[in-house]
């Protein structure tokens, strides 16, 4: 097995950052009304800023395809050409086409690139961390020795007014958070943009890189039921029947195609399903709290950031906030971008060491994933 290292990372931001008092200028207004709900979400979101691929009317500014490849052309340095790479993995939660792949778009726009062994994973948040482990074990199984993985998502085109029916009542919003996330918790805080990382099997000499010590992924979807969706209709039995089992007529009147959450599920199992399996991680890697130098968690919301912390305490993992690295209220939640965003901002930070560990967690609502991956500082 060789070690696989991450010796570069980049992201891609399109346009301006849009503030919370903008968003509706980008977004639209419901029923042509302003929002009453936005400033309570936001509120218990902690988000102050966030990128659109939009301009104030609407019109899309980049595609996810554009943007993922503006990210890769990013990671180019003189000891590493992407479009030469072995392997392009990219994981998406907001792909423009059900065929092709859209891994495969974007290797088709990356201008002057060598053909390459492409892989897709569509799915939520944890969709990049799955890209990422195919691209660990193709590097580490010998498959290969240079490779791209990347995430892109344009979030925004799901959050336009007309996705969406009036929102729900204000009073109940602020009696209780967790059902703001019903309606409006997700329009509040998605957004875009593209991360991506550069991957070998040689550690530069005269520089830091990243090594991958373990990516480990689980679902719980056994024990679940869908909690986050799109492309279909819930029924009462919480079963999720999908777009194409209904006429055309009714995508539309059923809003098939906005992206819905069922909150009945969401709060009494997100944070407790990561710290269970937390446990059997680090359980299994003999990987202690002190052992963590930096602590990376994908939140959908700050709302999250105590139920988690007091949760890892609860368990006996206690990691002090001052090691926790959060990018969530200046980027927003870009889903599957979000992982990689915060190592591209902690790699090009300056504060990393060598001999530091890095532990990374996305939780997926979807239907209850999970990914943690360990980083030591080289």
């Amino acid at each position: 097995m060789s070690e696989v290292y991450i010796t570069n990372t980049s992201h891609f931001f399109p346009n301006n950052p849009v503030s919370n008092d903008e968003m509706e200028e980008y977004l639209g207004l419901i029923n042509g009304k302003p929002s009453l709900a936005r400033r309570i979400v936001l509120s218990k979101n902690g988000i102050k800023s966030r990128y659109y691929a939009l301009d104030k009317h609407g019109n899309v500014t980049h595609t996810n395809v554009q943007m993922a490849v503006s990210a890769i052309n990013a990671l180019r340095s003189d000891s590493f050409n992407p479009l030469s790479a072995d392997v392009l993995a990219l994981g998406t939660a907001s792909p423009e086409l059900i065929m092709p792949s859209p891994a495969i778009m974007v290797h088709g726009d990356l201008e002057g690139a060598d053909s390459m062994e492409v892989v897709s994973f569509q799915g939520s948040c944890c969709a990049s961390l799955q890209a990422l482990k195919y691209c660990f074990m193709s590097l580490s199984g010998g498959f290969a020795k240079k490779a791209v993985c990347a995430a892109s998502e344009r979030l925004s085109a799901l959050m336009r007014a007309e996705n969406f029916k009036a929102e729900g009542d204000i009073v109940a919003l602020q009696k209780k958070p967790i059902l703001a996330f019903e309606k409006e918790f997700l329009r509040w805080m998605l957004s875009d943009g593209a991360a991506a990382l550069a991957l070998t099997t040689d550690k530069p000499a005269d520089a830091l890189s990243l090594r991958i010590d373990w990516i480990e992924l689980v679902s719980y979807a056994n024990e679940v039921e869908t909690c986050m969706y799109l492309g279909g209709e819930k029924n009462e039995d919480g079963q999720v029947i999908g777009w194409n089992m209904f006429p055309q007529e009714e995508w539309l009147r059923k809003s098939l195609f906005s992206l819905k959450q069922d909150t009945r599920i969401l709060g009494s199992n997100i944070v407790n399903k990561g710290g269970e399996f937390l446990m059997k991680v680090t359980e299994k890697h003999g990987l202690k709290a002190e052992d963590i130098d930096w602590f990376l968690p994908h939140l959908s919301s700050m709302f999250f950031k105590d139920e988690i912390f007091n949760k890892f305490k609860e368990l006996g993992y206690y990691i002090p906030e001052e090691k926790w690295f959060i990018n969530l209220p200046k980027i927003g939640n870009v889903a599957t971008v979000s992982a990689f965003a915060m190592i591209d901002e902690l790699f090009h930070s300056g504060r990393l060491r060598k001999g530091q560990r890095v532990l990374v967690m996305a939780p997926e609502s979807a239907r209850f994933s999970y990914a943690y991956v360990l980083l030591t500082v080289c």
